[in-house]
């Protein structure tokens, strides 16, 4: 066997770290800053694999940690956010019940689910879905609305846990920071 020039060696290896994080990252995602963001994200806690918000749900961790959503046809990710204990109240859903809650109207109208209703609204086919069912059942709270639009937008997460609250969000501001020039849709 001929050895490979140690330049040609070296390329591999770059293009195999690449692919190996691409698993994370998205193979859809072209921007290299983007990317770049994305690996410094990665970098920064133990991320859990990329899954359907509606399995995460039901399958995340009762622990605080930070939760990003990406969108699943781009691989972009659109929002970071923590969970752990609700202000003031000792009680701490962690990532599973601030998951699950994007399911339920008061969850879902929040940050994200505005903005997911936004989106959602500027999709003529899904605005006519939703007069089609006003006109059949009759009128829905707004919140309702919101917990459609997140239901449309099906957005994939991935979480990371932390031992505290503080940790989480220590954790949420550096990965806001990194991702500041990648246009989240809050924050």
């Amino acid at each position: 066997m001929t050895p490979r020039p140690a330049a040609l060696s070296a390329a591999l290896s770059v293009a195999v770290g690449t692919i190996d994080r691409m698993g994370w990252i998205g193979e859809r995602v072209r921007d290299v800053g983007v990317r770049d963001a994305y690996a410094e994200v990665e970098g920064l806690a133990s991320w859990s694999d990329w899954v359907p918000l509606a399995d995460a749900a039901v399958g995340a961790p009762r622990e605080p940690g930070v939760y990003l959503f990406r969108e699943p046809a781009t691989q972009r990710i659109v929002h970071a956010a923590v969970a752990g204990e609700r202000a003031g109240t000792g009680v701490v859903p962690g990532l599973r019940g601030r998951l699950a809650g994007f399911r339920r109207p008061a969850g879902a109208l929040g940050g994200f689910g505005e903005a997911a209703l936004d989106r959602a609204l500027a999709d003529p086919a899904w605005v006519e879905g939703q007069l089609d069912r006003l006109r059949r059942d009759g009128p829905r709270r707004a919140r309702d609305w919101a917990v459609d639009a997140v239901a449309r937008l099906a957005p994939e997460v991935s979480w990371a846990v932390r031992p505290e609250r503080a940790d989480a969000v220590h954790l949420e501001q550096r990965v806001l920071l990194v991702l500041a020039p990648c246009d989240l849709w809050v924050r």
